[in-house]
């Protein structure tokens, strides 16, 4: 009896097949599962605070320009990024990394590694200035509490959201796990979105119109080519309008949500260096702990966003959209000099040069003013308030004059 109680017991085929369908159903559940989550990551990466900060862009290089430029954009990283699957298809590789050491070995490889691991590194810096700026006008709006109090600074609450928050959804070793989170950001950013049109409708006839509104390129331009991302939009906005300080609220929310994203990238770069992929549970806590605190020192030290976006950009994605998949599918192809794909891959190498290196020579020779934590014009008169606009165009524009600060500076 107590040998046939060992026995493994055997299920008739029905409860066999039973089994078989639920571990099926189980299986393609944790599939479609994975790739939601997967489809709400990328569209937070992409979406989640890059589109509010367009306007950042527009402004540098003159609107009608910048929008030109911003299709101008797509088509390019659309076009790099069919360069980079032919190019692994010609090298028998299925990895950005492989394909440039296939194609120009260790040091190529080594480029890109770095290049990979700073872009995301100062997108984090980035959100770090962002989260500080944001909610700290948020916690000011609080009845009875002191606008300088130090609890409330940047400095604080970038430490603060740093150790509550995107330390520990940082600490997560699959990416997957972030699906919610980052359709939580993606809903907040539509929110954000619905703010800034009822402002927009509500705000936008009572302030003057500037100048070169409308102007079709600016100078800095090529600048906007390297940027195409998030500014910080809310400073444009006065501290003392409630639906704004929402929207700034759900804008920091939406940050750091989107934070440990980057942070998953700047470490993958260090494991596949450093480690060949593969990390013990003790070096994952280290390198993410050491990452997300460098990353917050130099956050602390830096307050203006805009050279921040403008280098990450210059330095970082030019290559990485513009030339590198440019090079390596010039160096593999054996198609004709006159085939399409080489003759636009001959047009992006250079041009991706020029923006590199004049960006970055316009960025350090000329940056722009850094207005952090100044109220606009438009918020001085006693009489100006949101709910019960009463302020005149001429005094606005008498403002303007007096002050002589732009709108968007």
């Amino acid at each position: 009896m107590g040998y046939q109680g060992q026995r493994p017991a055997i299920l008739p085929q029905s409860d066999l097949d039973d089994r078989e369908n639920l571990v099926s159903e189980h299986s393609h559940k944790g599939k479609a599962c994975r790739q939601s989550a997967a489809v709400f990551n990328v569209v937070n990466s992409i979406i989640g605070s890059g589109i509010i900060g367009l306007p950042y862009s527009m402004k540098q290089a003159g609107f009608p320009l910048g929008i030109l430029l911003l299709f101008w954009v797509s088509y390019v990283t659309d076009f790099s990024l069919v360069l980079l699957i032919k190019g692994g298809a010609l090298s028998g590789t299925d990895t950005y990394q492989s394909l440039v050491n296939k194609t120009f070995g260790f040091p190529g490889y080594l480029l890109l590694s770095v290049l990979q691991f700073l872009y995301p590194f100062i997108a984090m810096i980035s959100y770090n200035i962002v989260t500080g700026d944001t909610l700290s006008k948020v916690f000011q709006r609080l009845p009875g509490v002191d606008p300088e109090n130090l609890l409330i600074g940047r400095h604080f609450i970038i430490v603060l959201s740093t150790i509550a928050f995107t330390l520990p959804l940082s600490l997560y070793r699959d990416i997957a796990k972030l699906g919610k989170i980052s359709l939580i950001s993606t809903v907040l950013t539509t929110l954000i979105l619905g703010i800034v049109m009822t402002r927009v409708v509500s705000l936008g006839p009572h302030i003057p119109k500037t100048e070169d509104a409308w102007i079709f390129a600016k100078p800095n331009a090529i600048q906007a080519v390297g940027v195409m991302s998030f500014g910080d939009l809310f400073e444009n906005y006065c501290r003392n309008d409630d639906l704004v300080t929402f929207g700034r609220f759900c804008y920091g929310i939406t940050v750091i949500l989107t934070y440990p994203i980057e942070c998953f990238v700047t470490r993958e770069v260090i494991a596949n260096v450093f480690f060949s992929g593969n990390l013990s549970s003790v070096l994952h806590i280290i390198i993410t702990v050491a990452i997300i605190t460098v990353a917050t020192l130099v956050s602390l030290l830096v307050d203006c966003l805009g050279i921040v976006l403008e280098l990450n950009g210059v330095l970082c994605a030019a290559p990485l959209i513009f030339i590198i998949p440019s090079a390596c599918y010039l160096k593999l192809s054996e198609e004709p000099r006159t085939h399409s794909d080489k003759i636009m891959s001959c047009v992006m190498l250079p041009i991706g040069a020029v923006v590199m290196v004049v960006g970055f020579v316009m960025a350090i020779t000329n940056p722009q003013d850094c207005t952090h934590g100044q109220e606009m014009f438009y918020c001085f008169s006693d009489n100006f308030s949101l709910t019960n606009i009463s302020i005149s165009h001429f005094q606005l524009t008498t403002q303007l004059s007096i002050l002589n600060i732009s709108i968007f500076q």
